[in-house]
């Protein structure tokens, strides 16, 4: 028997952060020949310097605000030590334990070849790497994305952090400026704030502005009451040396320390998609809602690079496992499959977490919906009160019976959203949510007292007064 060809495979994956992974582990154990190549770190940005280290340093400041709360129930703690090298030590000492499930080592295991190596389209079928020339039936882009840096007079001259060099830095920062008030940059401005750093966000619009209105207003009175600055609507139109922001209103923001947290940009520059016949944006590369290349068949994009036709980019890990479920069953088993975001769920882990899944209310309306909005707050809520920690609701949206989006702040609000995104995704009635058991005291109660309200103002009326009186003189 004739040996395989050691420089054709039947599929070549181009990046090894999430999206790359699921696919080669996937394919590796179906028995399919694939080739995994990766010009950097193994895990890419999530495991290396975005979803991983974000937590764990959250998890730090999570820690030393909750020795600092500790009084409201009875206990008295001494002002927290914090030990930045220790604190450095553990954001890294979690990496490194995640780290053998994405490595070289379990994916060459798996019976993926992986190579470590720049990667070029050389054409359609065909990947230049390490100075050899590879093809394949099927090839897959999960090239990822990178910090976006906007163009700002004078930020290239000063030293500014992403979130690529934001953690292990040596010493603590006095002030940190932060350029973008989005989910990356509400979460450091928790995680430097809980660990002593003054914090300043400076946003151009309104923070968090895709989540729900009501539920970000609470958020943000959590936030400045906790000493961090927030400048919303505010425009930079220059970064000086200090660092300084200088904005358009005339003031000046100085820092001792810039993070810029302003988007994704995709990894498009070092592909050479133009030999590979290769059609892309700026958003990332052009695909059908199947996750396939628009202009060679051949090729599929998954994770943040992918820009489905009409859909557009979502830059989450959990994006880019999902896609490569899409692709697995079109490029493997050639089964019909295509990317629906109708119950995406997103977190910002700040402290409280706000979770959105669906629509939010002003996107309902904009669709022309007729929406029955439901809420229930948390200082409502049984558990939430024993904890002394009651900020935060749920907010549901509710059009032809059915829940088309929620959004949850709350403690542990990302834990409980995915209740929401099943019945979203299973078009679930809202007589079953009503009919669902939960613990009783938890937090997820609230959903179920929401929808539960829901009810009770349609049977809690004259009418059913009458109808409970008419079955009772029946003895």
């Amino acid at each position: 028997m004739a040996r395989p060809d050691p420089t054709h495979f039947d599929l070549i994956v181009i990046g090894a952060g999430a999206a790359g992974l699921s696919v080669t582990a996937g394919a590796a154990q179906l028995g399919v020949r694939v080739a995994l190549i990766e010009r950097d770190r193994m895990g890419g940005d999530c495991l290396n310097t975005g979803c991983v280290p974000s937590k764990a340093m959250l998890a730090s400041a999570h820690a030393v605000r909750a020795a600092a709360q500790a009084e409201r129930l009875g206990i008295r703690f001494g002002a927290p030590l914090i030990d930045w090298a220790a604190v450095n030590t553990h954001v890294q000492g979690v990496i490194d334990a995640i780290a053998p499930v994405d490595s070289e080592e379990r994916f060459r295991g798996l019976g993926a070849t992986v190579i470590r190596g720049e990667a070029r389209f050389a054409g359609p079928d065909r990947i230049t790497v390490n100075g050899q020339t590879l093809s394949a039936r099927r090839i897959i882009i999960a090239a990822g994305s990178r910090a976006t840096v906007p163009a700002v007079p004078g930020l290239q001259d000063v030293g500014y952090l992403t979130n690529a060099t934001v953690f292990g830095l040596p010493e603590k920062p006095d002030h940190l400026l932060i350029l973008g008030g989005g989910p990356i940059g509400l979460e450091m401005a928790e995680a430097f704030s809980g660990l002593g750093t003054r914090v300043t966000v400076v946003q151009s619009s309104t923070i968090a502005n895709r989540e729900e209105p009501e539920l970000v207003d609470a958020l943000r009175g959590v936030l400045l009451a906790r000493g961090i600055a927030i400048e919303e609507n505010a425009a930079v139109t220059a970064v000086e040396p200090g660092p300084t922001l200088v904005l358009e209103d005339g003031r000046r923001i100085s820092g001792s320390h810039l993070l810029v947290a302003t988007g994704r940009t995709p990894n498009l520059e070092d592909l050479d998609l133009e030999k590979g016949g290769i059609t892309a944006t700026r958003a990332g590369i052009s695909t059908d809602a199947g996750l396939r290349s628009v202009s060679n068949r051949r090729v599929f994009a998954v994770g943040d690079i992918a820009d489905p036709v009409g859909i557009g980019p979502r830059a989450f890990t959990h994006v880019g496992s999902y896609h490569a479920g899409i692709v697995i069953r079109r490029a493997l088993f050639r089964l019909p499959a295509k990317v629906d975001y109708s119950a995406l769920p997103r977190v910002t882990y700040t402290a409280p977490e706000l979770a959105q899944v669906g629509m939010t209310e002003a996107e309902a309306r904009k669709a022309g919906l007729d929406v029955t909005i439901l809420r229930w707050h948390l200082h409502e809520n049984d558990r939430a009160i024993a904890e002394r920690d009651t900020v935060g609701m749920i907010k549901i949206v509710i059009a032809r019976g059915r829940v088309v989006g929620a959004g949850i702040l709350g403690s542990h609000a990302g834990e409980m959203i995915g209740t929401w995104t099943l019945a979203i995704s299973q078009r679930i009635k809202l007589s079953a949510l009503a009919g669902m058991i939960v613990p009783y005291p938890t937090r997820a109660e609230i959903g179920k007292r929401a929808v539960g309200a829901y009810f009770g103002a349609k049977l809690f009326t004259d009418r059913t007064r009458m109808v409970v009186r008419w079955l009772g003189m029946l003895g």
